[in-house]
């Protein structure tokens, strides 16, 4: 075994490319986990969220504590960082600068972008040292993935990432998927389908890099009240976007409806889509029982699953929707499509169905088959939660995950069968 990359009080710096993005709920539960094992966790982002993705005052309050890069709004000290790099280490600049160059893209865009990236990566290398980071890891192999990478390239702190997918995996060469696995000390993926797509794209000498770390949520925090009302009520939480499949999931419904009238949908989110969602709604003759939240926060959408009795998600790609862990822990059924990761956590017929992506005739059939059998619904809820209590633990997740980044993690990257809670 190898001597741990981060010592048992080594500061871990987190890095993200927006927060508090309303999707990546997820990063902000992981940081308080790893702080809950003692870990001493350096929040840091490349900027700060759109306004409109920000629903949460939770989030907005955690993400005044964030470092935000912001390069382009700070000249004075993107140029104090960047000197103080030359003077100091001016090999790992240089080679930094370098790597950025190679890594690039064909095309003068590209070259902008990566110079950018580069830019950024200086001042959050000047942050690190001066915070003491000991190792910095960061969520997604995209842009953020970039700026670690030659943040770490300039300051000597390694780096990890944890991939989720499933967008990187169609344009890997542009994201330099190979790269970043090689010079990554550990790299984390969310599936066996994750891991298996970061192997395909990077050299086999480094697949043994690559550990398996579920995202997660916290059990406790769903499936408070008692399930003593099955009123027909069905919930999709997703942005509004093409990817989610939101137009089978209207038609499915529309195709139910004569022989369920009681049955109502609300969709949770929002998007590009959304308008014509809602005009799809309007001309199936859905309008009436079909409800457009929008955006809610966390604690609203955990409300909202209590009183759901079922979450459709017929999504074309997705890695493994947290959603669907939250829908789960709060004892109910749901319908998946069958990509990425998400066989992995939904059994079909048991914990839940999965449909082909597109497969209308089967969605309908399976929203037929949950809306008709209360029961059915029951013990696939009741499935579903030992499924997230066993697995999909937040608090088990992120002591694992200190392990791996710890250097502790046992060769094989198979996940232990220990309970690290």
């Amino acid at each position: 075994m190898s001597d741990p990359v981060i010592p048992a009080h080594g500061k871990i710096a987190y890095l993200t490319g927006e927060y508090p993005k309303v999707s990546h709920t997820f990063i902000q539960r992981e940081i308080a986990s790893l702080r809950a094992h003692g870990a001493e966790v350096l929040t840091c982002t490349v900027r700060r969220a759109n306004p409109k993705d920000v629903v949460d005052d939770q989030l907005e309050e955690q993400a005044n504590t964030f470092c935000i890069l912001d390069a382009a709004r700070a000249p004075q000290r993107l140029f104090g960082a960047h000197l103080s790099a030359l003077k100091n280490a001016p090999g790992r600049w240089f080679s930094a600068l370098r790597l950025a160059f190679r890594t690039r893209q064909p095309g003068l865009k590209a070259l902008l972008y990566q110079m950018f990236y580069f830019a950024e990566a200086g001042v959050l290398a000047r942050h690190l040292k001066s915070e003491g980071a000991v190792h910095l890891h960061n969520h997604f192999a995209n842009s953020s993935g970039t700026v670690a990478m030659l943040t770490s390239e300039i300051s000597g702190i390694p780096f990890s990432f944890t991939e989720h997918g499933p967008a990187i995996f169609f344009e890997p060469e542009r994201w330099r998927i190979d790269e970043k696995v090689a010079r990554a000390k550990y790299v984390v993926s969310i599936s066996h389908f994750c891991r298996s797509q970061l192997m395909l794209f990077s050299d086999q000498s480094h697949w043994s890099k690559i550990s398996i770390v579920h995202c997660g949520v916290l059990p406790d925090n769903y499936g408070r009240k008692p399930r003593d009302h099955f009123g027909k009520r069905i919930l999709f939480v997703g942005r509004l976007d093409a990817v989610k499949g939101g137009p089978f999931l209207l038609e499915a419904f529309a195709a139910i409806k004569d022989k369920h009238p009681d049955a109502t949908m609300t969709i949770v989110g929002d998007g590009v889509a959304r308008g014509a969602l809602e005009a799809q709604a309007k001309s199936l003759g859905v309008a009436e029982t079909v409800t457009f939240a929008g955006y809610k926060t966390q604690a609203e959408v955990a409300d909202l699953l209590e009183e759901a009795d079922m979450l459709v998600l017929p999504s074309f790609a997705e890695g493994v929707p947290v959603v669907l862990m939250e829908a789960m822990a709060s004892h109910i059924p749901v319908i998946g499509s069958r990509v990425a990761g998400i066989s992995e956590l939904v059994e079909d017929g048991v914990s839940g169905f999965l449909t082909q992506p597109g497969d209308v005739p089967t969605l309908t059939a399976r929203l037929d088959q949950l809306l008709s059998d209360p029961a059915l619904c029951q013990r696939m809820g009741q499935v579903g939660r030992r499924t997230v209590v066993d697995q999909y633990d937040i608090h088990k997740e992120a002591g694992w995950l200190l392990q791996v980044l710890r250097g502790a993690a046992r060769d094989g990257q198979l996940r232990p069968d220990e309970d690290l809670a």
